[in-house]
């Protein structure tokens, strides 16, 4: 933890390891990706301990409160305890998750690939069908 109290949004974000890199926490911020406070902000803005965060990663939107403050990258063990989800983005993400993976099961895979022939009639009715 750093004692440093100007932490930079962006900076927060990357040392939480919500993203890989600055680079991308500062593109998310600026598109809106990201709300501190429930409103949309810079990524230069200075974030403070009890500030609600909401975020998406992926399919994933998060909602956090910043319970400590770094600008270094250290492990993830150590990056947890920068903030604390809340029980409702919890209970979201897991009913999420739910509903992706039922969603996945009802989708049936082919039990092998089509060889050289199979494709050959796929591409052919599939460029009927487009004449159409």
């Amino acid at each position: 933890m750093s004692s440093d109290t100007n932490i930079r949004l962006d900076k927060w974000l990357w040392a939480a390891r919500f993203y890989k890199t600055r680079s991308i926490a500062q593109q998310m911020v600026q598109g809106g990706k990201v709300r501190y406070n429930g409103q949309r902000s810079k990524p230069s803005r200075t974030v403070e301990l009890g500030a609600t965060v909401r975020l998406t990663q992926g399919y994933v939107e998060k909602t956090v409160v910043i319970t400590g403050l770094s600008d270094i990258r250290r492990s993830a063990t150590e990056a947890q305890q920068l903030y604390q989800e809340t029980p409702e983005s919890e209970q979201q993400r897991e009913k999420l998750i739910q509903q992706r993976q039922l969603a996945n099961a009802s989708k049936a895979a082919p039990p092998t690939k089509p060889d050289k022939k199979r494709r050959r009639e796929l591409v052919q009715l599939k460029n009927r069908q487009s004449d159409f």
